[in-house]
Order: C-alpha cells, then sequence, then structure tokens
C-alpha cells in the first residue's frame, strides 16, 4: 500500500519516486515495529495532511513591510498572520468576482441566443415591491 506524504506531491512512504524525507525512514521503521498510528482515511489524517503549508518568499518594499508590522502589532498578532489573512481574504474576494463574471457571461451568451429578458422598467417595479415587503414572483422574461 503506497501513501502519499503530505510535504511531497508525488512522494511518499514505502517507495517514493521523489527525494525521501528524513523523517520518513524513521516513520517506516516505526510503523513496521508499531503498527500505523493513525488509521487511513479518517478526518484526523486527512485534516493533518490536508492542512500541510509551505513556505513561500515574497518580495515586498521596506514601506509595506513596516506597514504591515505596525499593523500586526496594533492588532496583537505577527506579521505572518497579518499576510496569511490578507491572502486568503484577496483570494476568497477574486474567486467569487471570477464567479460572478462567468455567470455574466453565460447570461449574456443566452440572451444572444434566446433573446428573453426583462426591460429595466419592470425589473425595476418588481424590486419596488420586494422593497415595500411584497413578496412577488419576478416578471416573466420575453422576447
Amino acid at each position: 500500500m503506497r501513501r502519499v506524504s503530505p510535504l511531497l506531491p508525488m512522494g511518499g512512504l514505502n517507495g517514493s519516486v521523489c527525494k525521501r524525507l528524513p523523517f520518513e525512514d524513521e516513520a517506516v521503521q516505526a510503523e513496521s515495529r508499531y503498527g500505523k498510528v493513525l488509521p487511513p482515511n479518517t478526518i484526523l489524517e486527512v485534516a493533518m495532511t490536508a492542512t500541510a503549508t509551505r513556505p513561500v518568499a515574497i518580495k515586498i518594499d521596506e514601506d509595506i513591510k513596516a506597514r504591515v508590522k505596525r499593523l500586526a502589532e496594533a492588532r496583537q498578532r505577527t506579521s505572518h498572520w497579518l499576510m496569511r489573512e490578507a491572502i486568503t481574504q484577496y483570494v476568497d474576494r477574486e474567486e467569487k468576482r471570477e464567479a460572478f463574471r462567468q455567470d455574466s457571461l453565460k447570461a449574456w451568451e443566452a440572451f444572444r441566443a434566446n433573446g428573453l429578458h426583462v426591460t429595466a422598467d419592470e425589473a425595476d417595479a418588481w424590486m419596488a415591491q420586494l422593497e415595500q415587503g411584497n413578496d412577488i414572483e419576478p416578471p416573466e422574461c420575453h422576447v
């Protein structure tokens, strides 16, 4: 049975195709003596391998570095935490923006193919009813 190392995409214990990491030999020996510590495919095993992180270097100017440091101190966090949070929020936001863009392109192509639409006046009247608390169906699309 071949298991994948959390640190090497194509590596792993027992017959790695990549360079073996120093801990792998010890892990193989311990596993042969004591059995597998974590049962395969358990939530804990998956969580431990899924959250493995790898260092990434970025180049930022001194001004940004100082601003990040000041903000991190004000938030009582590390600069590392602040940068990870900023990147996570940026990626989440941009993924949503890209999904919206893709949906818009699909809607445009559907409109070009069939011509179905509602007018701005129809949409405004429907939204005005919703604002007044009237739960009404949206207007019917037409050509």
